[in-house]
């Protein structure tokens, strides 16, 4: 007698559908014997009204309810720890799969209007940006696409359903948080096409921002499979400043990332900017020269530069510039012809700012115990 394919029906592990893209969605509801419509159904319910339950999904019928219970799960992230900072800025610490903790962090502006949400891509981070307290942790692994969209869904959660396009409790995303997210590929593409879905969270492809630190191939690969806002975390305008500051510059250099970023805008079907994001370190990459080397460097890049003071953490060994450094360095850009922005440091009092998630990483490179290491031996 031949043998049987198993079914969803008799698999005795239950699917986890929050990171299910409407395709996917769609064959798991062909798989069960039911109808593809079923899918926009259930996305609705997990991304717009941050449903868990299966019997609270009144538009579905009482059988397929409970076949629903049997075979499927909605299954976030838990979360193990919330905080609001004085200047409305929330993070959460999410516990994922193998017990590891990640941070997410929703940023307010515009009096609510505007809520933006920084997402993590993998726990802890492989590149070792000497200024940021998130690589100082090592890296233990990448994030699934479940993880990755279940730090909207948790979020979303919190601030209240969505119930209709003028309510939108989390309005973009940035993929900012622990990690390279062009290093998780294969999982970071399909959750920003789920924020991207209309039954999903139907941002505007503006509103969903990819930072990179400057994977120049999976560069020339994102512009291919999505189209979103793209951000280089650059931090120095030559090769020798920016390969102490991201080492990932040995492998791609300066040279070869921004043409990386003439390619993506030109997939582009509309006039877009590159963000350039530009962490100010005192007395590092903050003087005049800096400023010159960096409009030369940018002066045929379409590009906007987001000027981030460093925020500190224990034993950087650098320290954050003075308010009026920072402007005389966006001056010193804006007459150079440059659109230059200050970024407010948000969410430094619970350890939510720029540069300061590190979440709790089981570290398979090493790197925190070597850091730790050092610390004692310059203690000493």
């Amino acid at each position: 007698m031949p043998e049987q394919t198993p079914t969803a029906e008799s698999t005795p592990q239950r699917q986890n559908l929050l990171g299910m893209s409407r395709e996917q969605m769609e064959a798991f509801f062909l798989a069960i014997g039911e109808k593809k419509f079923r899918a926009s159904q259930m996305m609705k319910w997990i991304h717009h009204e941050g449903c868990d339950d299966f019997a609270a999904m009144t538009n579905l019928s009482k059988p397929l309810r409970e076949k629903l219970a049997r075979l499927a799960e909605v299954r976030g992230p838990g979360v193990v720890y919330e905080g609001a900072s004085n200047d409305g800025t929330r993070k959460w610490v999410l516990e994922v799969e193998d017990g590891s903790y990640v941070e997410t962090v929703l940023i307010p502006a515009d009096n609510g209007k505007r809520r933006t949400l920084c997402v993590s891509s993998q726990v802890g981070c492989s590149l070792d940006c000497s200024f940021c307290s998130t690589g100082k942790q090592g890296f233990q692994r990448n994030l699934t696409a479940a993880e990755i969209i279940g730090q909207v869904w948790v979020a979303q959660r919190s601030v209240g359903p969505r119930r209709d396009s003028g309510n939108r409790p989390v309005t973009n995303v940035v993929m900012m948080g622990m990690g390279e997210p062009l290093l998780n590929y294969d999982n970071v593409v399909p959750a920003m096409k789920l924020m991207l879905d209309d039954n999903g969270y139907g941002l505007s492809k503006r509103r969903v921002t990819l930072s990179t630190s400057g994977v120049v191939p999976m560069i020339d690969k994102l512009g291919d499979d999505i189209d979103v806002s793209l951000a280089i975390s650059l931090h120095a305008a030559n090769d020798e400043l920016r390969t102490e500051l991201v080492p990932l510059n040995r492998k791609y250099n300066i040279r070869c990332l921004i043409d990386a970023c003439h390619r993506y805008l030109s997939k582009c079907a509309d006039n877009r900017l590159i963000t350039i994001e530009y962490t100010l370190i005192k007395d590092v990459n903050d003087q005049q020269q800096h400023a010159e080397e960096l409009a030369t460097l940018l002066d045929e890049l379409p590009c906007k530069i987001n000027l981030i003071p460093f925020n500190p953490f224990p034993h950087s060994g650098y320290e954050k510039p003075s308010r009026n450094q920072c402007m005389r360095f966006q001056q010193w850009l804006y007459d150079l012809k440059h659109t230059a922005t200050i970024r407010t440091t948000r969410g430094d009092d619970i350890d939510a700012a720029c540069g300061q998630l590190v979440g709790q990483v089981k570290d398979r490179t090493k790197r925190h115990a070597r850091y730790i290491q050092s610390i004692q031996i310059d203690a000493d």
